[in-house]
């Protein structure tokens, strides 16, 4: 098996470009929405604005930022398991916090009311029930995992800056959707019930168990890597995964609330919360 394919760096004003923009676009996240929650707060005072939830979306960004940065982004690039750490980081870890800071909430609250409802709606409209199902977001953000270590593409996108961006794109989008539909505290279409969710969360756990075995034991993976750093790449999914999952679980349990009658009775509630402040 061969090394890791060497990246090029782009420079500009002394940063290389690939520590310049993710570091900007982080600022922007977080900055963003820290002047939203606070707006929130002196638009609706008695209502206010969780700091927990501010918690939550800022350690969301610090892990992104952990995932995309020095010292572990250069580590990804030079070898199997810091990618694969990068990837628990961007794809699992930092998801959980962004989403339960509960952005699309906190949104709602900062517009107008015309503008709000029609978010609301377009939130609760049909055509977001497909990816906003929990099998797609199974599919999406596991199934694509297959694909990408038993295939020749993780040594494509490696190989490539432009793809190994856009693999950190769909690893931070699929994990921002799979931990949404578990457990998300912002409005969704159609959110199944409990026992459903934490049936696939627990087919996301056996799914990672199962691809981390293949790949310590080497069986079908097609990773150009020395084999103790594709077996150490394998560990840190295993372990690494099942913490993540272990969180996103107990997250599920503490965002549920159950409420009397039937499962429509969590819905206005949902949306209540939501619902943006009239000036």
């Amino acid at each position: 098996m061969s090394g890791h394919p060497a990246h090029h760096h782009q420079e500009t004003g002394g940063l290389p470009l690939e520590i310049l923009l993710p570091a900007v676009f982080l600022v922007l996240l977080a900055g963003g929405y820290v002047l939203l929650a606070d707006r929130a707060r002196r638009r609706n005072a008695q209502a206010g604005w969780s700091r927990w939830r501010t918690g939550w979306f800022l350690a969301g960004c610090a892990l992104l930022a952990a995932g995309l940065l020095p010292p572990i982004a250069p580590w990804a690039h030079g070898g199997f398991q810091g990618h694969m750490l990068q990837h628990l980081l961007i794809g699992m870890y930092a998801p959980l916090g962004l989403v339960l800071g509960a952005p699309v909430t906190l949104l709602l609250r900062n517009l107008p009311a015309d503008q709000g409802r029609r978010l609301s709606g377009l939130v609760q409209s049909g055509p977001l029930h497909a990816p906003a199902n929990p099998v797609t977001a199974l599919l999406l953000s596991v199934g694509t995992l297959g694909l990408l270590y038993f295939t020749p593409l993780y040594n494509t996108v490696s190989a490539n800056t432009g793809l190994h961006w856009l693999l950190h794109a769909h690893f931070l989008l699929a994990g921002c959707l799979f931990a949404y539909v578990i457990a998300g505290p912002d409005p969704a279409p159609a959110r199944p019930s409990v026992p459903v969710r934490l049936v696939v969360l627990g087919m996301a756990i056996a799914a990672h168990a199962v691809i981390s075995q293949l790949m310590y034991g080497g069986f079908g993976i097609n990773i150009h890597a020395p084999v103790d750093q594709v077996q150490g790449g394998a560990q840190i999914m295993y372990y690494g995964g099942d913490i993540a999952e272990l969180l996103l679980a107990v997250a599920l349990v503490a965002t549920w609330r159950p409420q009397p009658g039937s499962r429509r009775a969590s819905r206005p509630t949902a949306l209540r919360e939501a619902r943006p402040a009239v000036p």
